[in-house]
């Protein structure tokens, strides 16, 4: 900014904000390699997760191939009344609420035991051991992970076999209604059971030894040690963990579920994002697809608001995600 004085002389002030921005630029030279590094992920989550968002308004309209994908003539809620009337809409809903609340309600505290049992381990040859191990079955796809799963519960693998060998009579365990939704809960949460407790243990690393000394001094055994400092330490970030968690409410694993569905078991494996796959690519009812997509985008933003804003009200703003 240019100012003159009372004796006419100009001087060129630089405003507070010119310099910031000034300072935030070199630094982002200094680490030009580390924004480098990150612009394949930048790419990747503007061109799959932001471009997308314009395409909701089909959702309200109606499609044609025509006038191309946005032209279509509006048609408001029409889509959504139509979804709420579909009775495999509805058993699509029931299903992924059923497998996504299975999931947290079983899944969300195990990685929490597993990483407190890490923790504990003296030696930290053996606890990169068990890490590794755990974290193995993440790596693998559920496109390999499903053929696998599907051989050994098929009749003539080794479950059967055992069970045929003490005079038990062979099951179908992917073909039965009752037994395929405890499987896909049982084998998503091995899955993700190692990755998921990166984070616990890496917040347990953070807590002070010292507590643990002065909880050893006043005799305090491993399991009060567990309980009165390990977990509170790390109570904000199981909080926020299950926040997120919650956004996700209605995501029951498009993956493990598309590969592991058999028609025998459609009814009871049916979820969202299988059906909207069915509705959208298979029979190429994209606004009505887009329309499904969106309510459980909604509904999953609701319950994390919602979340957030009763964690701040009842562990303060530590415990809020935002």
């Amino acid at each position: 900014m240019i100012k003159a004085n009372e004796k006419g002389n100009v001087s060129i002030i630089e405003e507070p904000f010119m310099g910031y921005s000034r300072t935030i630029w070199k630094r982002m030279w200094a680490h030009r390699v580390y924004y480098l590094m990150m612009l394949p992920g930048i790419v990747c989550l503007v061109l799959f997760h932001y471009m997308p968002i314009g395409g909701l308004l089909l959702a309200f309209k109606d499609f044609s191939f025509v006038g191309g994908p946005l032209s279509g003539p509006f048609v408001g809620l029409k889509y959504f009344e139509r979804a709420f009337n579909d009775k495999y809409f509805i058993n699509a809903l029931q299903n992924t609420i059923t497998i996504s609340l299975s999931r947290l309600v079983i899944g969300f505290p195990l990685p929490i035991i597993l990483a407190l049992l890490l923790h504990e381990i003296p030696s930290i040859r053996y606890k990169k051991i068990a890490q590794g191990v755990s974290f193995l079955p993440t790596f693998i796809s559920w496109v390999v992970l499903a053929s696998i799963f599907t051989n050994i519960f098929s009749l003539g693998g080794p479950i059967n076999y055992v069970i045929e060998t003490f005079g038990g009579k062979p099951i179908i365990f992917l073909g039965e209604p009752t037994l395929i939704v405890q499987i896909i809960v049982g084998t998503s949460i091995w899955q993700t059971l190692g990755w998921s407790s990166v984070i616990y243990t890496a917040a347990l690393a953070g807590v002070n030894p010292e507590l643990y000394e002065a909880a050893v001094i006043d005799g305090a055994g491993k399991l009060k040690q567990i309980f009165f400092i390990s977990i509170p330490c790390i109570s904000n970030v199981i909080i926020i963990l299950l926040i997120l968690s919650l956004g996700g409410i209605l995501n029951a694993g498009f993956d493990q579920i598309f590969n592991m569905m058999k028609p025998t078991t459609t009814s009871r494996l049916e979820i969202l994002d299988t059906y909207v796959f069915k509705m959208g690519i298979e029979r190429i009812n994209y606004s009505y697809a887009t329309a499904v997509g969106l309510f459980k985008s909604v509904v999953g933003l609701v319950f994390v608001l919602s979340a957030n804003f009763l964690a701040g009200k009842i562990g303060g703003k530590e415990s809020k995600v935002f």
